[in-house]
């Protein structure tokens, strides 16, 4: 049991896991601010471009009865299909991942690769140096 205790402490310490701890820490986060974005300044404008239409309030009652909300609907059990909270959640993820895509665009632009130098040629093999040594008698003979 010591050694299983062991092996997982030195998993959880790897420099990746960490890695991806702060990550998803950070991603929780900035989901956060891209909801907030999209509910809060671009939905907005896109229900007032479209006539006032709130996204988050679209629906269909699967039922007999009729709502005016979709919370009352949810309020009342009744079966929705609520397309218009499907809506915003794409363009949520639209926007998220065009925001990750920026900012990896971003980071590959910061850490451009150092160009590699050239490398240093192969070793001449036996053949060429022998050729080599061929030429070089020949012309101390002339």
């Amino acid at each position: 049991m010591s050694s299983f205790i062991q092996e997982f402490k030195q998993f959880a310490m790897k420099g990746n896991v960490m890695d991806m701890a702060v990550g998803v820490i950070i991603g929780g986060a900035f989901g956060k601010i891209v909801s907030s974005l999209v509910d809060d300044v671009i939905m907005p404008l896109v229900g007032k471009a479209t006539g006032g239409i709130d996204f988050t309030n679209l629906f269909i009652n699967l039922g007999s009865e009729h709502y005016d909300t979709l919370a009352a609907a949810k309020e009342a059990g009744a079966a929705v299909f609520a397309y218009g909270s499907f809506i915003q959640n794409v363009v949520d993820f639209l926007i998220i991942a065009f925001c990750i895509f920026l900012m990896i665009k971003g980071i590959n632009k910061l850490s451009k690769k150092k160009e590699e130098a050239p490398a240093a040629p192969p070793a001449p093999s036996k053949e060429e140096v022998l050729l080599g040594e061929i030429r070089d008698i020949l012309k101390e003979k002339k």
